[in-house]
């Protein structure tokens, strides 16, 4: 499957396309085997972190189950600048905060499918990217709207 790789400042990503869709992304370098989708996702994510662009516009397939599709397609919801918590998501879904956390966890396509906007009811919950939770901070830091992390 096709990869390309970028410098970030939250470290080197990669992403891969399989069958003209984005199907991950994951943080380290591999050597790019580019295509037209790739090097517009690069596009958008250098212009995501010059925050000249705050919605990305691009075919996904990430992999999981109906209850994690819908978690996935309530987190690309979530506005730039703006959170969300695993109870409010849960409410939405009509299920439970815990899978809703777990289908955050399984998320093949941080950043682009934007599972650092989604809180615990009691602090910032966990992040599964490189990084950890320093690397969530730093996502919402860049998005602003988090006067509680400046």
């Amino acid at each position: 499957m096709p990869t390309a790789s970028l410098p970030t400042p939250v470290g080197w990503i990669y992403v891969t396309e399989q069958d003209g869709h984005l199907t991950r992304l994951d943080w380290g370098q591999r050597p790019d085997e580019t295509t037209p989708l790739l090097e517009e996702t690069r596009t958008q994510l250098i212009a995501y972190f010059d925050r000249k662009l705050d919605r990305f516009d691009l075919p996904l397939n990430p992999k999981g189950g109906d209850l994690h599709q819908a978690v996935f397609q309530a987190m690309l919801d979530i506005p730039f600048g703006q959170t969300r918590t695993y109870g409010e998501i849960a409410k939405e879904l009509d299920t439970y905060g815990q899978p809703v956390g777990q289908a955050c966890g399984a998320n093949p396509i941080p950043l682009i499918i934007p599972c650092h906007r989604v809180l615990s009811a009691t602090g910032l919950g966990g992040y599964s990217g490189s990084g950890g939770l320093d690397t969530k901070i730093a996502l919402l830091k860049l998005e602003g709207g988090y006067p509680f992390l400046l």
